[in-house]
């Protein structure tokens, strides 16, 4: 975990709330995270208190395995295989980055980065309780009940595993307009 400033996660109860955002490459993630710092930051920045610290999760996918077999398998050579995990730290190089643009606009924030290999359920719930997260932020990408049920909700493992409160941010639809004007919706469940 790359932390910016060297405090301890829970040190004091008079320390600045920490906050865990998971960010990935889609327009949820970044949607939540602008939620987050609309909202929360601004909330208290509002109340005169310390600004929360910001955590940016994001996890990278292990590189895939292939084994030979018989007679249909791959083998993928070692160039092929550097190749791929170049790729994938140039992805999360990215990401993060285009986080930390969208924190610029808040100054007094101060942003800590933390990406892991792994599955992202294991890794966000893993970075909160590392990072002594008062709350978790994330982006939920509106899947259908077929595909949670194909690919698992990450949001629903965090709501369920998570030491903490969750926020799951939902994209406005293009089409609505959100009432209250917040930029779109949240569900807070705490686990």
């Amino acid at each position: 975990m790359e932390v910016a400033g060297g405090v301890v996660a829970g040190a004091s109860s008079s320390s600045p709330r920490r906050v865990v955002v998971a960010v990935d490459e889609s327009e949820e993630s970044m949607h939540a995270l602008s939620w987050c710092l609309s909202n929360v930051v601004s909330a208290a920045k509002a109340a005169a208190a310390p600004p929360p610290a910001v955590v940016l999760v994001h996890a990278r996918s292990p590189r895939p395995f292939y084994y030979p077999a018989a007679s249909a398998g791959y083998i993928l050579t070692r160039q092929v295989m550097e190749s791929m995990d170049q790729y994938m730290a140039s992805a999360a190089d990215t990401v993060v980055t285009k986080a930390k643009s969208i924190c610029t606009a808040f100054p007094n924030v101060r942003v800590e980065t933390c990406v892991e290999k792994g599955d992202p359920r294991d890794v966000i719930c893993g970075a909160a309780e590392k990072a002594g997260a008062d709350m978790v932020v994330m982006g939920s990408h509106g899947y259908g009940f077929l595909q949670r049920a194909l690919l698992g909700s990450v949001s629903n493992h965090c709501v369920q595993n998570c030491k903490c409160p969750v926020v799951v941010v939902k994209r406005p639809d293009a089409g609505k307009q959100t009432a209250g004007g917040g930029g779109g919706g949240a569900d807070l469940l705490d686990s």
